[in-house]
């Protein structure tokens, strides 16, 4: 059984005992014992244990963990500290100074923002090393997209970078939320268009203040 540690033990809890889950565990099982996988398992749902559901204000959706050595740990975009930024997040650092003027920080693990209301979630919780999206449709998406029907009851901003986010548009239909699409970070998509000046940051705060709600603390220590 997964403990999370929150709220979202209750609202996830029935999950767990679903076909596909058992069937994924074992999956999965199978995998750490005969590959090299990202995270270490015990990071795999830091997404909701930094964020508790009722504190979400904003999600961030990733498609699957980094997969390269002792950059992946439970949330989307972020690299633990010591860890050099990948080139997407060096993207998202200077869209938030563009946006916020936040000068980028000097590292790249984002739990100050998981702290401060962002679910930082990808659609795959696991991937093999030096293997992207590897782990894509093994199950983890039935458990992320039931994830984000439940935060579509929320009032919340959806941050959509990238073909992969924008597939979920389906699952978000209150007309209280706000959807922020764009460009994937990475320089092969942002450098084409549609990433910078998105305003991604800044428009969340907007939205939260009009709505009286604690803005998102985007600045880093």
């Amino acid at each position: 059984m997964v403990n999370i540690g929150n709220d979202w033990d209750g609202l996830l809890k029935s999950e767990w005992e679903k076909p596909y889950y058992t069937k994924l565990r074992e999956l999965l099982k199978r995998e750490y014992q005969t590959n090299i996988i990202y995270p270490n398992m015990n990071d795999i749902f830091n997404a909701l244990k930094y964020t508790a559901f009722s504190d979400v204000k904003a999600v961030i959706l990733g498609q699957d963990p980094y997969h390269g050595a002792g950059q992946a740990h439970g949330l989307c975009f972020s690299v633990k500290r010591g860890v050099a930024a990948p080139p997407s997040l060096s993207n998202i650092f200077r869209e938030l100074h563009n946006d916020c003027g936040i000068a980028p920080p000097s590292h790249g693990e984002l739990t100050d923002w998981a702290r401060s209301g962002v679910l930082l979630l990808n659609t795959a919780l696991t991937v093999r090393q030096n293997a992207a999206n590897s782990h894509a449709n093994i199950g983890w998406e039935i458990l992320t997209d039931r994830i984000i029907t439940l935060l579509n009851e929320k009032t919340a901003v959806f941050i959509l970078w990238g073909a992969n986010a924008a597939k979920k548009i389906p699952l978000i239909t209150n007309p209280r939320s706000l959807i922020l699409r764009g460009a994937h970070p990475s320089p092969l998509s942002a450098n084409r268009g549609g990433f910078f000046g998105g305003r991604y940051f800044s428009k969340t705060n907007e939205f939260l203040r009009e709505r009286g709600v604690s803005e998102v603390n985007w600045e880093i220590m």
